[in-house]
């Protein structure tokens, strides 16, 4: 058993977890980390994709009995069966682009550079987002009708792009639309179920030929770490979006950036292209 392998799987499981829900890109991390690391081969980016189903167990988890609550109630119950409307009209868009253009995506922009200016512009965003009044239509997930979800879905796009942020689009976009900043944050983590299970399973299977039994150790290591750490920062983000706004993150995503431009730039840190 190699365990600086190991020690590699558990950093970024905690990367994976405490990044995919919060507005601050969990790919740009793991990506970045990983070039830290030494471990952005084709290999390490398979791993960086499957942990990811032990931060969707965590919402899951979390929000079990919403969760069971809509399956049960689905094709009996109307605010069940417009959830779930809901949740399906948010997935496509992203779900059509990234089928058709991931590739390229991921030829041109899964680099460090390319991430560093997405945070910083990311930042600049939230900072221009939250300066504006944000006037509430929809103070609970169950009020949200399509045009809602359809607005979201589109933003969502936007994460298409590494550094832009999954739930920093979703979340944020919510805002502009008018949700409550519960209600857009909760909503983010319910369209992550299907968003990231699918994106997952999809490129798992696509590069299986990497899958080897021996690496089950590095893989339960990770899984086990995201899921801990995804369940710590969305109960986190949902008490803290209740008295704060989003700021924090975007000073957060604005400085971090930088500091990636200008260890790159000055030679201080050799990020890898991979």
């Amino acid at each position: 058993m190699d365990f600086i392998l190991l020690l590699k799987a558990l950093i970024l499981g905690v990367v994976e977890g405490m990044t995919e829900f919060l507005p601050i890109s969990s790919t740009g991390h793991l990506i970045l980390v990983g070039s830290l690391l030494d471990f952005n081969d084709e290999r390490g980016m398979v791993f960086t994709i499957a942990i990811q189903f032990g931060a969707i167990l965590a919402v899951c988890w979390e929000y079990r009995n919403k969760v069971i609550q809509v399956i049960s109630g689905v094709g009996r119950n109307a605010t069940a069966n417009q959830f779930v409307m809901n949740l399906m009209i948010a997935f496509l868009p992203a779900a059509i682009l990234g089928f058709f253009f991931i590739k390229i995506i991921k030829d041109y922009l899964f680099h460090p550079i390319p991430i560093a200016i997405a945070l910083i512009i990311g930042g600049l965003l939230i900072l221009w987002v939250e300066r504006r009044e944000h006037p509430i239509e929809v103070a609970n997930v169950d009020d949200m009708n399509w045009k809602h979800a359809l607005k979201i879905g589109c933003a969502q796009c936007l994460a298409l792009i590494p550094g832009t942020s999954r739930s920093g689009a979703t979340i944020i976009g919510g805002l502009l639309f008018g949700l409550s900043r519960k209600t857009a944050a909760e909503f983010s983590f319910f369209l992550a179920i299907p968003t990231m299970f699918a994106a997952t399973v999809y490129d798992v299977y696509k590069n299986r030929e990497l899958l080897e039994w021996g690496d089950l150790s590095m893989f339960a290591v990770g899984f086990v770490s995201a899921f801990i750490s995804a369940l710590i920062a969305v109960r986190g983000l949902v008490r803290f979006v209740s008295n704060h706004d989003f700021t924090i993150f975007a000073w957060y995503r604005i400085v971090f950036g930088i500091m990636v431009l200008l260890t790159a730039y000055s030679g201080m840190i050799e990020w890898s292209k991979n």
